[in-house]
C-alpha cells in the first residue's frame, strides 16, 4: 500500500491524515497516512529513511519547510519562489518539492469564503515560510495592492526583491503593485488583512494596529482552532470579517493531495464535514 506522512516537530496536533484518510475515501485511492515527529536536528536522516522505505511522498510543516526545500532534487516554480516547500512527491530515489500553502490560501479565500482578491488591496504579515509561500498565488489572483510586512523589514524586502525579478510574475506585477513595509509604519488600509506570523501560534498580541482594516474587511490568520481565537476576536472587535485557517489547511492538502494521486479531492465537502465535526465538539465542551 502507498504510504505518505506529515512531518513536524510538533505534530500531534496535525489534522492531515483525518483530511488525506476522507480525501482517499471519497475518491476511492487506496493509500495509508501518518504522523512522523521528527527530531529538531533530523530532517534530512528522516527524509532518508523514508525513501529508502519506499513512502510515495511526505507533507512538511514546522519548523522544516526550507529544509524541504533544499532536499529536493528538483522543485516547482512556487516552491523556488517561496525557497520553501510543503509538500514532497518520492519517486524512488527522486525528491520533487512543492509549495501549495498559497495556492491553498487562494482557494480557501476565493471559493470558500467568496471573496474575490482581483482589484483588492491585500496586506501579508509575515515573511517567513508560511509568508514565502502564500505571496506568489497572491500576487497571480491580481489584488490592485499587495503589501508584504514583517518585523525585520530587510526580510520582506529581499522576498519581494525575488518575486519581482522572477520572469513568471511579471504579467501579474503589471496589474498589482508589490511592496514591502515596516510592521509599524503599514501605509493604509486593506480589503484583505492576512497573518501569516508566528503570533497566534506563539501566543502573542496582533502584530498589527486596527487602521490596516478597512471597514468589512476580511481578516485572516493562517491559523485554526484555539490558537486563531485571538486574532478573530481581534477582527471582529474591529468590524472586520474573522476566518481562520481551517480552509487553507484543508485546500493545500487538496493540491497536494491531487500531486500525489493524479485526482482532486472534494476540499470544500470535507472543509465543511470538519468544521461541523470542530463546532459539535465545542457545543458538547461548553
Amino acid at each position: 500500500m502507498d504510504k505518505y506522512f506529515v512531518l513536524g516537530n510538533p505534530i500531534q496536533h496535525s489534522k492531515s491524515p483525518q483530511i488525506h484518510a476522507r480525501f482517499a475515501e471519497l475518491t476511492g485511492q487506496t493509500l495509508e497516512y501518518d504522523r512522523l515527529l521528527t527530531p529538531l536536528d533530523g530532517f534530512a536522516a528522516t527524509l532518508a529513511q523514508l525513501v529508502q522505505s519506499g513512502a510515495r511522498g511526505c507533507n512538511v510543516t514546522v519548523p522544516f519547510k526550507f529544509e524541504a526545500f533544499q532536499a529536493a532534487g528538483t522543485q516547482s516554480d512556487r516552491a523556488q519562489l517561496a525557497q520553501a516547500a510543503n509538500t514532497l512527491k518520492l519517486d524512488g530515489n527522486t525528491i520533487y518539492a512543492d509549495n501549495t500553502d498559497g495556492i491553498g490560501l487562494v482557494n480557501d479565500i476565493q471559493n470558500n469564503a467568496g471573496v474575490s482578491l482581483a482589484g483588492r488591496d491585500v496586506l501579508l504579515i509575515g515573511a517567513g515560510g508560511a509568508g514565502a509561500g502564500a505571496l506568489a498565488p497572491l500576487l497571480a489572483a491580481g489584488p490592485r495592492r499587495l503589501v508584504l510586512a514583517n518585523r525585520t523589514r530587510a526580510k520582506a524586502d529581499a522576498l519581494v526583491l525575488r518575486h519581482t525579478l522572477h520572469p513568471s510574475l511579471q504579467e501579474a506585477l503589471q496589474k498589482t503593485e508589490l511592496s514591502a513595509q515596516d510592521l509599524q509604519g503599514i501605509d493604509g488600509s486593506f480589503d484583505v488583512v492576512i497573518n501569516a506570523s508566528a503570533s497566534s501560534l506563539s501566543g502573542g498580541g496582533v502584530p498589527v494596529d486596527s487602521r490596516v482594516l478597512k471597514p468589512g474587511a476580511l481578516a485572516y490568520d493562517m491559523m485554526y482552532g484555539p490558537a486563531a481565537d485571538g486574532f478573530m476576536t481581534w477582527a471582529r472587535e474591529h468590524g472586520a470579517t474573522p476566518r481562520d485557517g481551517l480552509g487553507m489547511l484543508v485546500e493545500q492538502a487538496a493540491e497536494a493531495f491531487a500531486l500525489w494521486r493524479g485526482v482532486r479531492p472534494p476540499s470544500q465537502q470535507v472543509l465543511q464535514e470538519m468544521r461541523t465535526a470542530m463546532q459539535t465538539q465545542q457545543t458538547q465542551a461548553r
